[in-house]
């Protein structure tokens, strides 16, 4: 009888696990910090906490990015001790000391938007280049959205949704709570003169309405089907907060 229960209690589970559609993790193919000469790219603990937590809640993740293939690890975050980013890094990491980063992802163009439940930017500010110039990562993040997905980001992952545009033309953010790297924040990294536009004004100018903690502490927010994180400690909470929108009614 303990076995009959057993195999039922599996099987409700893979049945359970099966009705979620899978999500995707999207990570920046961008390798240079502007003109400075130093390396960027996406921050390990950004993508690795929200996928440990979406898998541990029974999701399929697949990375992705803008262009496909290969997605730079900004060097600076590579701190192994923190066992997400060591289990991330063991999975994905291509080993590379000297290039450090992720070897394969899928590119934007080739994703069905229909067949992902929520897309998640993980930040670093390599994103702060290429998602926002990208015309595939738009249709496909305004797609899963229009079709009730959940759209996540953090730190400076939500440069993904700077401009971008509803099918009825409304801009994604407009009227929305969100936490994003802070001007703040990018004068203490002394990066403000170095990346191409700071997040917190332009999403003030988009309409969004802010809501900002203390320089690098944790701040998630989560308006409806949209969650932002502010920061790298804002990663975690930032994915279960996308984990509670997947599954919420409002």
């Amino acid at each position: 009888m303990k076995r009959i229960i057993a195999a039922l209690f599996a099987l409700s589970l893979s049945v359970f696990a099966a009705d979620k559609k899978p999500l995707l993790l999207v990570l920046t193919n961008h390798a240079e910090l502007g003109e400075t000469g130093k390396p960027t790219g996406f921050y390990l603990s950004e993508a690795a906490h929200p996928h440990e937590v979406f898998t541990k809640a029974g999701y399929k993740v697949k990375l992705a990015s803008p262009e496909g293939g290969f997605a730079p690890l900004d060097p600076k975050s590579l701190e192994l001790e923190d066992e997400a980013n060591a289990a991330f890094w063991k999975n994905f990491g291509n080993g590379d000391k000297d290039k450090p980063g992720v070897a394969e992802t899928m590119a934007l163009s080739d994703v069905g938007p229909g067949e992902y439940g929520g897309i998640f930017f993980a930040g670093g500010h390599g994103s702060m280049w290429d998602f926002p110039a990208s015309a595939e990562l738009r249709a496909v993040t305004a797609s899963i959205y229009s079709r009730g997905g959940v759209v996540g980001a953090v730190c400076h992952g939500p440069a993904a949704l700077v401009n971008l545009k509803l099918p009825d033309g409304s801009l994604l953010v407009s009227g929305k709570k969100v936490a994003v790297f802070t001007n703040e924040e990018e004068e203490k990294v002394e990066l403000t003169e170095v990346v191409p536009f700071l997040l917190q004004t332009a999403f003030e100018d988009m309409g969004a309405e802010i809501v900002p903690a203390e320089a690098f502490s944790e701040n998630a927010v989560r308006d409806g089907r949209l969650v932002t994180g502010q920061n790298p400690a804002s990663a975690k909470k930032a994915a279960q907060l996308f984990v509670e929108g997947l599954t919420a009614e409002d």
